[in-house]
Formats: structure tokens, C-alpha cells, sequence
């Protein structure tokens, strides 16, 4: 999951449908699942949710909210706590975590590491160790098949149990200032192999400490750029153009520009900051209103003369309080979308005003009208439809049923309240 470069690790618990910290204590006002976002949007590389949940309910209530938060959130999410068998291992990861982890500490759960490593690929299984004492055993769990361990940094390990190692890669990270490690996860325990720091979600400025291990030298994940300022072509002002597009639609959102400070700042945040040519000054995007921008990517143009950012907006764009700043039509031909996801949510739009508004003879509110039945027997009917279609050597047949198979899906995802953007995002989780 981590790269050869120190990454940061936000850590939070979740107990009773709450957000708690490491000690189980109430974490904050702020749900799972706002926490969460704050997490991905400040410098965050991954999140860790441990689940303190204290019988099934709990659990599956828990494994509900990390379904919620891997579909909203881009970086990857390490879960465990309650691995009481193996179906615990994969109703996490099946809700979108992108490893568990094991406590080495519990013979029960020892047991399981291998079979999980060999059912779910090790890459997926991480190992916990609450104390110095399973320092020794970090070599035979990374043989079981486990990918990495998280040694807890909470309890005081000495130096000579962990051959100097835990203290040097805290002490090493400078975290004692103002944010005390819960954890460090590594293949083995050397200051080389460490890939990762884990730090509690709440009262830790990570971009800040990003860039504070980053000015101790440390090697630390960031946003950097392969072409440098130098080599960009500048208008007369000394500025760079830069568009603005949606990292999930494409929807171009804004015109600004860069200098040199706004492009250095944008990398070393993430956020998006732009020179004001009116005001003759910096400013980060947001600063006032809260419609930040999130950096996803940066391109640079074939002459070198313009920057394309992909970000995820916050609110509006526009200082109108549009979405985009491109709102007004000027002109415009009649022509056919064929974006498939803009199609899709064309006719989707459509499917729904026939259920908010209905329309006197229209199919799909007949369909409505008679209810899940009547459509889910449809959607099977289409469905056995393909498969007739598929064995004909025609292609047009299929492309037909196919449609009509996509349409009463789109009545049924109406019906039930599921959206195209969400099976968007499960399809990307997968």
C-alpha cells in the first residue's frame, strides 16, 4: 500500500456509531464520516479506524460506516479490532478497506493470519503489536503471510527491545513536539523499512508536519512537481494560466493563475493558491468563503504555457455562487451527448422527474405505478432478453436489449434511491 516514503497515518476508533480516539474516549462533535474527509482533504495518507465495537451489532454497525466513508474519501482505509473469525476479515475489506489488521497478541486471531493471507493476498493482512514483547515474533508473522506490522508506539517500548528502532523512528520524525505516535507500521523493524507513521486524527496539523519532517530531512510523501518552475512559459506578467476541472466529472469549474509562490504553496498543501492579478496578491482558494480546492492532479500543456488541475471542490467554484464559472451560454448547436456517464445521468434525470412529476401515459410511470414487483420482474425479463440476444451473431440485437436492460435498472435504481454517482464509486472501489 505505502511506498519506499514515510507516509502519515490519521488513526481514529469507532464505538457505537461514534467517533472515539485510541483510548476509547469521545473524539469529537464531528461524525466518522466528516472526520474522515477532513482526513483525506489535509495531508493524510491513510486512515486507520479501529473498531472497539463490543458485540456483532456494533460490528456490522461499524463495517456500515466504513462502507459509507471508502466511497467518499480517495485515500485508503486499514481497519480491524474485532477479527472474531474469518467472514470478519472479509466484511471489511468487502466494505472497502484496503487492509486489516490482526492482533498478534491474541492467539485466536494468530491462527488466522495465514488462512487470511492466503484467502485475501498479504498485501491486505497487517499485524498488530500492543508491546515489546511480539517485537521478536515480527519476522514469523511477516512469514505467516502478513504484509506489515503496526507496532504501538503508545506503550513504552525501550530501546534495547526494539534494538533502538520504535524511539529512533519517533524521535527520527520529530513527533514528540506536539502530537505523541500511536504507531508505527513496517515490514521489518529498521528505520529503512518504516513506511509509515501513525498519528491521532484529532489536534494533528498533517500538512504542516508533513512539511516540518520534510525540513528535518526526512523522506516524506508529497506532492511534487516533474517539470520545474523554470522550465514553464510565462506570459508577460511572470503568471502561468491555470484551468480548473472537477477530478470526477471533467466539469471545467474556473480560469485563475499561478506564480511562482501560488504553484510552491499549491504543492506543499495540496490546496489550490492563486495569484490575483486585480488585487495583486496571493490567495489560497477558499480562504474566505470555505469552498476550498483539493489538489487530485496537476498537467502541464504541450508548449508549456498552462496548467490543467483536477481537484475536489468544495461548494462553488464561481464567486457568484455558481458551480462553475462557465455558466453562460453564448451559443451552442444541437448535438447528441454521447459521454456515457453524462448519458446516463440524462436519462436517469429524466427517470426521476417521471416519478417526482408523472406524466399521463408515460411507460415509466406505469411502472412506477405498479411497483418493485412489476419492475424487478421486468429488469429479469430484459435480462434473459441479453442472454437470447447474446447467442445471435448480430450485434445490433444485443446493443438493443442491453439499453432496454440499462433502462428498467435505471427505473429500479430510481425506485430504491440509488444514484449512478454511487455505483460510480463502487465500481471504482472494486
Amino acid at each position: 500500500m505505502f511506498e519506499n516514503k514515510k507516509n502519515l497515518i490519521a488513526a481514529v476508533g469507532c464505538k457505537n456509531g461514534r467517533a472515539v480516539t485510541l483510548d476509547g474516549e469521545p473524539a469529537a462533535d464531528h461524525s466518522l464520516a466528516d472526520i474522515a474527509r477532513e482526513c483525506d482533504n489535509n495531508g493524510v495518507d491513510a486512515l486507520l479506524i479501529w473498531d472497539f465495537s463490543a458485540d456483532d451489532a456494533d460490528h456490522e454497525r461499524t463495517i456500515g460506516q466504513i462502507r459509507v466513508i471508502a466511497r467518499s474519501i480517495d485515500i485508503p482505509i486499514i481497519t480491524g479490532g474485532h477479527v472474531r473469525r474469518l467472514e470478519d476479515v472479509k466484511k471489511y475489506l468487502y466494505a472497502g478497506a484496503k487492509a486489516v489488521f490482526l492482533d498478534g497478541g491474541d492467539a485466536e486471531q494468530i491462527d488466522r493470519i495465514k488462512e487470511a493471507a492466503d484467502r485475501f493476498g498479504s498485501e491486505k493482512i497487517y499485524v498488530y503489536l500492543r508491546d515489546e514483547s511480539l517485537l521478536a515474533r515480527a519476522p514469523e508473522f511477516i512469514q505467516m503471510g502478513a504484509t506489515a506490522m503496526i507496532l504501538d508506539a503508545r506503550s513504552a517500548i525501550s530501546d534495547a527491545a526494539a534494538s533502538g528502532t520504535a524511539s529512533k523512528v519517533t524521535s527520527e520524525a520529530t513527533l514528540e513536539s506536539s502530537s505523541e505516535a500511536a504507531g508505527v507500521i513496517s515490514k521489518l523493524f529498521d528505520s529503512d523499512s518504516v513506511s509509515a507513521v501513525i498519528l491521532p486524527v484529532l489536534g494533528t496539523d498533517f500538512i504542516g508536519l508533513r512539511q516540518s519532517l520534510l525540513d528535518n530531512g526526512l523522506s516524506m510523501e508529497m506532492l511534487t512537481s516533474t517539470v520545474s518552475w523554470d522550465q514553464f512559459r510565462l506570459n508577460g506578467d511572470g503568471l502561468i494560466p491555470v484551468i480548473v476541472q472537477d477530478y470526477k466529472t471533467s466539469e471545467v469549474l474556473m480560469l485563475a493563475y499561478m506564480n511562482e509562490q501560488a504553484f510552491a504553496d499549491t504543492l506543499r498543501t495540496g490546496r489550490m493558491h492563486y495569484y490575483s492579478r486585480s488585487r495583486q496578491s496571493q490567495w489560497m482558494k477558499g480562504e474566505t468563503s470555505g469552498h476550498f480546492q483539493y489538489v487530485k492532479s496537476l498537467h502541464l500543456d504541450c508548449d508549456n504555457d498552462t496548467l490543467l488541475a483536477k481537484v475536489h471542490q468544495i461548494g462553488a467554484a464561481c464567486h457568484t455562487g455558481s458551480r462553475s464559472c462557465f455558466f453562460q451560454t453564448l451559443a451552442q448547436k444541437p448535438y447528441r451527448e454521447t459521454n456515457p456517464l453524462n448519458v446516463f445521468e440524462d436519462v436517469f434525470a429524466v427517470i426521476l422527474d417521471r416519478k417526482e412529476h408523472p406524466k399521463e401515459g408515460s411507460y415509466t410511470n406505469y411502472l412506477f405505478d405498479k411497483g418493485i414487483d412489476k419492475i424487478l420482474k421486468k429488469v429479469g425479463e430484459e435480462a434473459t432478453e441479453i442472454v437470447i440476444a447474446a447467442k445471435n451473431p448480430d450485434p445490433e440485437e444485443i446493443k438493443y436489449e442491453i439499453s432496454d436492460f440499462l433502462y428498467h435498472v435505471m427505473v429500479l435504481m430510481a425506485e430504491k434511491g440509488v444514484t449512478w454517482e454511487e455505483i460510480m464509486e463502487e465500481l471504482a472501489n472494486r
